[in-house]
């Protein structure tokens, strides 16, 4: 008897999800084939950032490099989480909560994506290709899809025993099974005030049912490169206000808005700043939106009314800053559909409060493999029953904490409580504050034994 035939999966999608999920999969034994619309592997993108990984990500990472000392080498340790009042004008503030066991790391995306990405075959990634559309059997074992390779034009079919959905927030092939028909007949229909735009849809019963939501605000992000520059007054000044930066995850809150500042590997600064802002106009499937001169010098006009001086020259000399449109969703009930499963952000899309999105794509694609690695591939039905169970209710009480998490330090209201002010606050109010009250925060189970 001949060699059993390795099942394959199907992932759209390469950023983070798809490239975790593609590592979680082999780790199980299947063939593996990543269609991504890029041209080529991200080199430093103007538009990628930072992000914190939680000690079961890098566990997790760890085990699917050849060389898992990498990840220490590519990422700096952030051990402190603070919160503290922020002052425009003077440098006085108030500490509110200072965690010194919070025991993440600091990464670029670019830099965590390269480091998965050339741990992989180098078969393994389609690059250029575009998720055009997909179709299961009728007995629902095996899916086709179809995608154009955009450097020929070719269309071309791929089939696979799984479909793996790591398309992003806006995920079209999620789509397909939540029809956005009634998504843009119903979406200025649906508003309240704060700008928070609420969007639903209709299934077969004729209900209603909230779907995709919009944040109320929008986030200017940047990382300011300072190698050769240490020595400079920006860098100077920002390290005495921050003095623990290398090590410490700082948000800064003024009423109604506040701002995010940590120190990557290589000599680099990660900021974000939440500013309200009616729901932006944005076409296609990206929640990165591309920003004018004009509307970068505004920026900078608005942060000096509200930020320090050290904080809005480390903005101004960000080279390229950009904005995210914040969206989350209301937790699904089901994230698998026949032989289509869904992971990050496609299955679960989250508001940055919580630092959860890397980390939740991670553990989707870990629990995923581990699930389809038990049950085998004549099994993938049970598989991907056991990863909805393990995954989705981890995932509805991390978005919807994240989503209270950035209400609150944003000032916005909620029916349980007042508006957060940051200058009057409680102990018990600034407590709220902490990542440490995420649910699951310390560890998150990969298996329902």
């Amino acid at each position: 008897m001949g060699e059993k035939k390795k099942a394959k999966a199907i992932i759209v999608g390469g950023s983070t999800a798809g490239v975790s999920c593609a590592h979680a999969l082999i780790s199980a034994g299947w063939d593996v084939v990543v269609l991504e619309k890029s041209s080529q592997p991200p080199r430093g993108s103007p538009t990628g950032a930072g992000l914190a990984l939680d000690r079961q990500s890098i566990n997790i990472i760890e085990s699917w490099l050849p060389q898992p000392q990498l990840l220490q080498q590519t990422t700096l340790p952030l051990t402190i989480d603070q919160n503290q009042t922020a002052d425009g004008e003077k440098e006085a503030s108030r500490m509110l909560t200072r965690d010194e066991d919070f025991n993440f790391r600091a990464a670029h995306w670019a830099d965590l994506h390269g480091l998965l990405y050339n741990a992989l075959p180098a078969e393994v990634f389609l690059w250029g290709h575009l998720f055009i559309s997909f179709r299961t059997s009728g007995d629902n074992t095996s899916v086709t899809v179809e995608a154009k390779v955009l450097q020929t034009e070719e269309i071309i079919e791929i089939n696979g025993d799984l479909l793996v959905a790591a398309d992003g927030c806006l995920s079209p092939i999620r789509k397909t099974f939540l029809p956005d028909l009634k998504l843009r007949f119903l979406i200025t229909a649906f508003c309240i005030s704060e700008n928070v735009s609420l969007v639903w849809f209709i299934l077969a019963d004729g209900k209603y049912y909230l779907f995709f939501r919009y944040s109320g605000y929008c986030a200017w992000r940047g990382v300011l490169d300072f190698s050769g520059n240490e020595d400079s007054e920006t860098i100077r000044s920002i390290q005495r206000v921050y003095p623990d930066l290398g090590r410490c995850l700082y948000f800064d809150l003024r009423t109604g808005s506040h701002a995010v500042i940590y120190e990557l590997l290589s000599k680099r600064l990660n900021w974000i700043w939440y500013v309200h802002q009616p729901e932006p106009e944005q076409k296609g499937n990206s929640v990165t939106m591309k920003v004018s001169s004009d509307m970068v010098e505004n920026m900078y006009q608005e942060a000096e009314k509200i930020w320090g001086p050290e904080l809005v020259r480390v903005m101004r000399e960000t080279k390229e800053p950009f904005i995210n449109i914040i969206y989350d969703c209301d937790p699904l009930e089901q994230i698998f559909f026949d032989n289509v499963v869904l992971i990050g952000d496609a299955a679960h899309p989250t508001t940055p409060h919580g630092v959860r999105s890397t980390n939740m794509s991670i553990l989707d694609a870990a629990v995923l493999g581990k699930c389809v690695e038990k049950w085998g591939a004549e099994n993938i039905p049970s598989a991907l029953e056991e990863y909805q169970r393990i995954q989705l209710p981890v995932a509805s009480e991390q978005v919807l904490h994240s989503r209270r998490l950035g209400r609150i330090k944003q000032g916005l209201a909620l029916l349980d409580r007042k508006p957060f002010n940051p200058k009057t606050a409680s102990a018990e109010e600034c407590g709220e504050l902490q990542q440490k009250n995420m649910p699951f925060f310390s560890n998150v189970p990969l298996s329902v034994d």
